[in-house]
C-alpha cells in the first residue's frame, strides 16, 4: 500500500474514511474511494487532499 493513502478524505457508503478505526476495513475503504474517483475521471491530485 502506498504511504499516502491517508491523504485520501472522504466518504464511502456514509462513512467517513478517515474515521474508519479497523486498519483492513480503512485501506478496503482507501482503494473504493480512489477507484470511485478515478472511474469519475478525477485527477489523483485532487483525490489525495
Amino acid at each position: 500500500m502506498n504511504p499516502n493513502r491517508m491523504l485520501i478524505k472522504g466518504v464511502v457508503c456514509g462513512v467517513r474514511v478517515e474515521e474508519i478505526e479497523n486498519p483492513l476495513m480503512q485501506n478496503i475503504r482507501y482503494l473504493d474511494k480512489l477507484i470511485d474517483e478515478l472511474a469519475k475521471g478525477k485527477a489523483m491530485e485532487k483525490i489525495l487532499r
